[in-house]
């Protein structure tokens, strides 16, 4: 089989990559490097890369010619950026979706696996967060990701192109990107607090999240691929752990691994940030045999340890080392 993973030079693309080259499959990459980076490559021998744009239509048929499946992960993945910046976020994430889906169909492409994302239930006070629940989205990154999920449905229904959209809660690992205004909470955390930097709040610290580990995600995607068609196609499945923590907690566990000293820092909250979220991950567990592998300390501590080793090639030592 040939695959195609977008954003392969991106956080959680560059996972799907990795681990279906580790099992010898033939799988290709493009990504833009707007968000994704160059460093992520280097895990990924024998890659076949092509730089490309999604909003590039030509870029999309010449990407898709040959493939049997597709990981959609490129996206701008941002609520802060989208709030500041609406209209690339919608070119990017619901125009270079529609393209991509475009030449997937005239390729003969057998399923496309979409990453969307738990920001589509928006702040509805009904926890866990079940895909029969109505979305209500708050930002304009929500509304791009529910807008490509609905692209999905309607490629399966109109066209026949299987589809399969996975909402992703809260995704944390290695590789995440830390040094950004746009980064994951728990990359910022972890790097500033080996650092021995003080990490921000947003509001009162109380607001909680399903932190989901990366390869928990891998395995979902994979299985998206072979799920009965019947079963999954056209529809939306929550990813997640389906257990929620608060930002308080988080960090006083960071703490105990990381060797921080001090206290966070808090800041008015966000425009566009959702109080809670958890997920029911039943259906994901039925139709998909989704069952995550790593525990949410477990994926911090993994994670740690990645953050570690990477300040160490850097020449910074931790703060919890240099005592």
């Amino acid at each position: 089989m040939q695959y195609l993973v977008t954003g392969v030079a991106g956080f959680i693309g560059s996972h799907i990559a990795q681990e279906l080259l580790r099992r010898g499959e033939r799988v290709r990459g493009v990504d833009n490097f707007v968000t994704g980076t160059r460093e992520n490559l280097k895990e990924l021998g024998g890659l076949e890369f092509q730089q490309a744009d999604l909003r590039d239509l030509a870029a999309m048929r010449a990407a898709c010619r040959g493939v049997d499946y597709v990981f959609h992960e490129a996206a701008l993945a941002s609520v802060p950026r989208s709030v500041k910046d609406p209209v690339s976020t919608n070119d990017a994430n619901v125009t270079g979706t529609l393209n991509l889906l475009v030449a997937a169909r005239e390729a003969g492409v057998k399923r496309v696996i979409y990453a969307e994302s738990s920001s589509a239930y928006g702040d509805t006070p009904t926890l866990p967060k079940r895909e029969d629940m109505l979305p209500n989205p708050i930002s304009p990154y929500a509304v791009s990701k529910l807008g490509g999920e609905h692209y999905m449905a309607a490629f399966y229904r109109v066209y026949g192109l299987e589809t399969v959209s996975l909402r992703y809660f809260n995704v944390f690992g290695p590789r995440q990107a830390a040094d950004s205004p746009y980064s994951g909470v728990l990359a910022k955390f972890i790097s500033m607090m080996l650092e021995g930097k003080q990490p921000t709040i947003f509001g009162d610290g109380e607001q909680s999240r399903d932190f989901t580990y990366v390869d928990n995600v891998v395995q979902a995607n994979l299985r998206a691929c072979t799920a009965a068609r019947e079963a999954v196609c056209g529809r939306a499945f929550n990813i997640a752990l389906g257990e929620r923590y608060t930002l308080n907690q988080t960090f006083a566990v960071l703490r105990g691994i990381t060797g921080y000293q001090g206290e966070p820092a808090y800041a008015a909250e966000r425009a566009g940030d959702v109080k809670h979220s958890q997920a029911d991950i039943t259906l994901a567990t039925q139709q998909l045999g989704y069952a995550p592998p790593v525990s949410f300390e477990e994926g911090l501590h993994r994670t740690v340890a990645w953050y570690r080793q990477e300040l160490a090639k850097s020449g910074v030592a931790a703060a919890s080392s240099r005592a």
